[in-house]
């Protein structure tokens, strides 16, 4: 604290640090230190703890845009990185107002304190509205945040710093956050009784590929029937053939899928020439997009958040999604094989896509939520039966 003339001036401790020299100043929270990464805005009202373990927000400082995170407290359970010895992940958060001690039944910790244990920079105080206003207008910035309880920076050098990080397009990350060998995966989805079960029976084998895979998703796949065998991100389309798998799954993940592609599309192209029923989420929509020769772009400003409304025009429904996600597949490459069924209503861009000549499909969105809601969910359920189909 600093006094003058009376006035009691609290010392800021963190500062977020712009590549184009604009520096916020606000309250650290969380670990200290400094962490680089690309500022995006999520606009979800829950899911604080499943959104921050979600490794497709590897490289990313999360800004949110409701005001209160953190009152609920952290549990062991509401976590979505499968490996939590990984520390590749979100770089940072920012919230509006400071953490409040919980106040839930389920909470093991407090929240400042599982920021510290996830070595996740945080920085509480500063209007995220407007900060939320700047990336729609000019979008997702490069930045440093930093935390220093002293309130002492080196203010020159994170400048130099935050202009220095070449950013996440032309960048893979799926390295730092992919299995680092095979593993089976038996867990079921959770219940307010019981918690999360344990797969008592399997109908047909499914084998994912792990560019970033979240649990939930993998709790659902169980759930549906399926003898799940979790592969890493460079795994050869020989030894996934190998396995015999009934079907394919290809996972989310974070980074350029143009990168990622350059070792994972010959793998998928492989699969799809197999036939083999594929089904893939995010990241892995936009490798199966790539397999077929389609292209992706940069978004302006992504999408992130558990409230953004997709139509699925194979049912003409529209659902309410959860999304994550900083690049697109752009429809106009899209070849006469591949039919878009899914689209934003919220800027148009494309959200899932189907092959008409071999049993494959992927959507953009997060069908598995956590957080979100589960409008989704019969897309688990349309890809086991498209394995069902197969086997008969």
């Amino acid at each position: 604290m600093t006094e003058d003339k009376g006035w009691t001036t609290p010392t800021h401790t963190a500062l977020l640090v712009l590549a184009d020299g604009t520096v916020i100043e606000g309250f650290g929270l969380g670990a200290t230190g400094v962490a680089v990464g690309e500022v995006c805005f999520n606009t979800a009202m829950t899911g604080y703890q499943e959104i921050l373990t979600d490794p497709s927000y590897a490289g990313q400082i999360v800004t949110f845009t409701f005001p209160h995170i953190g009152n609920v407290g952290a549990n062991e359970e509401d976590i979505e990185t499968v490996d939590m010895a990984r520390i590749e992940g979100a770089r940072g958060v920012i919230v509006r107002a400071p953490i409040t001690d919980p106040s839930n039944y389920r909470a093991l910790k407090h929240f400042d304190t599982w920021l510290k244990a996830r070595n996740i920079v945080g920085l509480s105080g500063i209007d995220t509205r407007a900060l939320t206003a700047l990336i729609r207008e000019k979008g997702m910035p490069n930045a440093v945040i930093a935390h220093n309880p002293d309130g002492k920076f080196d203010l020159e050098a994170l400048k130099a710093q935050a202009a220095a990080w070449p950013g996440i397009d032309g960048m893979d990350l799926v390295p730092g956050v992919t299995a680092q060998q095979e593993f089976s995966w038996t867990e079921t989805t959770w219940r307010l009784e019981t918690g999360y079960g344990a797969q008592e029976k399997t109908a047909y084998r499914v084998v994912a590929l792990d560019f970033g895979v979240k649990r939930n998703i993998l709790r659902l796949l169980a759930e549906a029937g399926c003898e799940v065998k979790v592969v890493p991100a460079t795994t050869p389309a020989e030894h996934i053939l190998a396995l015999k798998p009934d079907g394919v799954f290809l996972s989310n993940g974070p980074g350029d899928p143009a990168e990622t592609g350059k070792y994972a599309v010959p793998t998928i192209r492989a699969l799809l020439e197999a036939k083999i029923p594929t089904f893939g989420i995010c990241l892995g929509h936009q490798m199966m997009a790539l397999a077929v020769g389609a292209k992706t772009e940069k978004m302006h400003q992504g999408h992130h958040g558990a409230n953004h409304p997709v139509k699925d025009f194979t049912t003409q429904k529209v659902e309410i999604v959860s999304m994550n996600h900083g690049f697109a597949v752009d429809p106009k490459t899209l070849p006469a094989n591949a039919v878009e069924t899914h689209r934003s209503l919220f800027d148009g861009t494309n959200c899932g896509i189907a092959l008409t000549d071999r049993p494959a499909f992927s959507v953009q969105h997060h069908p598995e939520a956590s957080p979100g809601p589960r409008d989704s969910h019969y897309l688990f359920v349309r890809f086991v039966e498209m394995m069902k189909a197969r086997a008969a």
